[in-house]
């Protein structure tokens, strides 16, 4: 694990069950939690401030600086609004390297330094976030590669991310779960649900879509399928169909027969559904999901 000698990071919720659990991770890796929230932290430094008001996040922000000097990471952890607005703004991109992190701006001076003492310093990323993996102890997951899961995600006891798979940031599982896909930014996966090879949930940070994404439990994403809706409990998306909430789907019977068609997003938390794609018209159709999806015990069990 990576020390953070004392280095500023700022958690937002900090005083919720998820968020007490960061600072404690923070704190146990030699950084600096700061807690912004409703409500104060009864033992770390805290800052009552409303996220949602830019105004109150950048006085805050200075406040902070002012007395700390430098803030070197954020645990966006606050409820799971994906868009609050000014946070992510304000986030310096931060060189995360074999001997922690160093301001990019201070990067290439290191570098030079360490190469003059015949050492060398490794950059994994330049980026907002680090690994989870580096600051973060994890006994009850498994993670292929540890670059594929950033900072302030959350993965429920049992998961496993494979090689291809990603969990950003304010995003994660609640439970076992197989992710082999793209789990996107304020994206929450039920237990026993699987993300297919590949297979991507629709984020909030870029591209227009302001809708929350959500997957329930024993919930099958297939491979190389998309998301755009929130999905309720024991649904299925075959491989290859990208569901998107504004998607004409065809309603079928239990004979088959087509019974009226309706928008993707009019079936957003609905139960029990098979979204397939008709391999003669190409209709996106619906019906019921007879199948409920098990993960394979024996890669969730260790």
């Amino acid at each position: 694990m990576c020390q953070l000698n004392n280095k500023v990071i700022i958690v937002t919720g900090g005083s919720g069950l998820l968020g007490k659990n960061h600072c404690d991770a923070i704190k146990t890796a030699g950084g600096i939690p700061i807690v912004w929230d409703k409500v104060s932290h009864p033992v770390y430094e805290s800052y009552t401030v409303d996220v949602t008001n830019k105004e109150a996040v950048i006085s805050t922000l200075d406040t902070v600086i002012k007395k700390h000097v430098a803030v070197y990471g954020l645990v966006n952890n606050v409820a799971n609004d994906p868009k609050v607005p000014g946070i992510f703004g304000i986030l310096p991109n931060v060189a995360w390297t074999s001997i922690g992190p160093i301001d990019v701006n201070e990067l290439a001076e290191k570098i030079n330094e360490n190469k003059i003492k015949g050492a060398a310093i490794r950059v994994f990323s330049l980026d907002k976030f680090p690994s989870l993996l580096d600051y973060v102890s994890l006994t009850d997951v498994r993670i292929a590669d540890a670059s594929r899961v950033r900072l302030g995600a959350y993965l429920g006891a049992g998961t496993t991310v494979m090689h291809e798979g990603f969990v950003n940031f304010n995003a994660g599982t609640l439970g076992e779960a197989m992710v082999e896909g793209r789990i996107s930014q304020g994206v929450v996966v039920g237990e026993n649900s699987d993300i297919g090879g590949g297979a991507s949930t629709m984020g909030t940070l870029s591209g227009g879509n302001d809708i929350k994404i959500s997957i329930g439990r024993n919930c099958l994403l297939g491979a190389n399928s998309g998301l755009g809706i929130p999905l309720g409990d024991r649904r299925t998306v075959e491989a290859g169909l990208y569901l998107t909430s504004g998607a004409k789907v065809e309603m079928l019977d239990e004979t088959g027969k087509i019974v009226k068609s309706l928008k993707a997003k009019e079936l957003a938390n609905k139960t029990d559904l098979l979204f397939i794609r008709n391999s003669l018209t190409g209709a996106i159709q619906c019906k019921k999901n007879l199948n409920v999806n098990k993960l394979n015990e024996d890669l969730h069990d260790n």
